[in-house]
């Protein structure tokens, strides 16, 4: 028997929803995509189609199970040991601010479930050995509460960990056994230095920071322009002086006049106000 159909105006509905609760742009091809990933949720609260389901969660009472759909339809795949090339000069950074006799604070602003932020914490620790006084602290956020209680209990897919240094790998983590065979858990001593909280980056952002380096890497290209602009200013704002903000080495800021100058590959820095 044929399931239910996500017609070209469920899927607009869907579009314009998912842009306005999160500024994510989706695309016209993304039409499968949404259809596949919504349809559990049709039977899970009891309505036949796609409409109705989109009337329910378009409705104020339904705040829940609208979150629900977003968390679906924004979640994606990440893995530790992510763009590399960044962790240098994050730790160059964090170097010179312990020889500072300066706190280090880092923000994993678009963690997803946190494989982002417990590699830089890794990095942090492991540096803290040879850096004595280094005083660090690390936040991980997400507009997806469900990744986030993923996040903290901290236990992945080992393939997750498949790019990992093994040197990181043995420190770190914990290889499952028993009905955790296939998993790694992250060491309790380091979950507990890592903090998540939910943030939705175009929403007005909660009074966090100064940081020196925020990452916010991967997630501006699912914005447009004018999203990008907006989120770049706000999280621009939280960076201390001379902060550092960490974007994908394949998004570029080019054109978007946000504040910020190229300090590096990937890397800005706030403009100098002239």
């Amino acid at each position: 028997m044929q399931g239910p159909e996500l017609t070209a105006d469920d899927f607009e509905r869907i579009r314009a929803l998912l842009y306005r609760s999160a500024g994510i742009a989706l695309g016209e091809s993304k039409q499968p995509l949404v259809a596949g990933r919504l349809h559990r949720r049709l039977g899970a609260v009891g309505v036949e189609s796609y409409r109705e389901y989109i009337d329910r969660i378009e409705s104020a009472s339904e705040a829940v199970e609208r979150q629900v759909a977003i968390d679906l339809l924004t979640t994606n795949e990440t893995y530790f040991w992510r763009e590399p090339q960044h962790f240098s000069l994050m730790l160059e950074y964090a170097a010179a601010a312990a020889r500072a006799r300066q706190s280090f604070s880092v923000w994993s602003a678009a963690s997803s479930s946190g494989e982002e932020a417990y590699t830089l914490a890794m990095l942090l620790d492991r540096l803290a050995d040879t850096e004595r006084g280094l005083r660090w602290e690390l936040m991980g956020s997400d507009i997806s509460q469900r990744v986030l209680e993923r996040a903290r209990r901290g236990q992945y897919p080992l393939e997750r960990a498949s790019r990992l240094p093994p040197e990181l790998l043995h420190r770190y983590c914990l290889r499952g056994q028993g009905e955790h065979e296939g998993t790694l858990l992250v060491a309790r001593e380091l979950r507990q230095r890592v903090t998540f909280r939910q943030i939705n980056l175009i929403q007005t952002l909660p009074e966090v920071g100064p940081f020196a380096v925020v990452f916010l890497r991967n997630v501006l290209i699912y914005f447009d322009p004018e999203t990008k602009i907006r989120v770049l200013r706000a999280v621009a704002a939280r960076l201390a002086e001379g902060g550092r903000l960490f974007v994908g080495l394949s998004e570029s800021l080019h054109g978007l006049n946000c504040g910020l100058q190229q300090v590096a590959p990937g890397v800005y820095t706030r403009a100098a106000t002239p």
